[in-house]
């Protein structure tokens, strides 16, 4: 009898299941839509924290006296992102937002950081011993970056029963490489009241 009963309950919690899994419907989206399921960091604040620092950064005197000094576009490397949040961030995906924004800006170059530029400096390494000379790429050619930009995301929670705020800040800073001075900070901030 115990015997039958463990059968019954087997079979009927698979039917459950299997049913549970066949009311599942998957439909594409636009990536650019804004679509909030759970109140937490989400590629779309990834996204228009990216694009609206860009912007900051962009028309900020720092540039214009870059210009003038210079008279070439600024090259710049994102550095880390670091995430002081109370969640989970995929800091890398940001990093990507912010450079993607400063090449469609066209107003600041942008060189690689970290592992690629290491990947990239082992191919031209590589290729010393096994490319022909006529196509071989040389050492001391990289552009030199003059700014490093660096930061963090942080997050505010307040709560109580089944209500609370969320706040995102997003800081960032671009330093100059050469006199370690801090030329530009910038700010955004993203607030979400979650009710359950």
């Amino acid at each position: 009898m115990k015997f039958k009963f463990t059968i019954l309950l087997a079979v009927a919690s698979l039917s459950i299941f299997t049913i549970s899994c066949s009311n599942r419907k998957v439909t594409r989206i636009d990536a650019n839509e804004q679509i909030d399921i759970n109140g937490s960091w989400n590629s779309t604040d990834s996204r228009l924290t990216a694009e609206d620092l860009i912007k900051q950064i962009s028309n900020d005197v720092w540039l214009t006296n870059h210009l003038q000094a210079k008279n070439k576009k600024p090259v710049v490397i994102v550095g880390m992102v670091n995430n002081k949040s109370h969640e989970h961030i995929e800091t890398e995906t940001f990093m990507k937002d912010l450079e993607r924004s400063f090449l469609a800006s066209q107003k600041i170059g942008l060189v690689q950081s970290g592992k690629k530029r290491e990947e990239l400096r082992g191919e031209k390494a590589d290729q010393q011993t096994n490319s022909s000379v006529s196509t071989m790429k040389k050492f001391g050619l990289e552009n030199g970056a003059d700014y490093i930009l660096q930061g963090s995301i942080n997050s505010v929670v307040d709560a109580y029963k089944r209500q609370k705020t969320v706040t995102y800040q997003v800081n960032i800073e671009l330093t100059n490489i050469e006199t370690n001075e801090v030329v530009w900070i910038g700010e955004k901030k993203i607030a979400k009241y979650i009710k359950n």
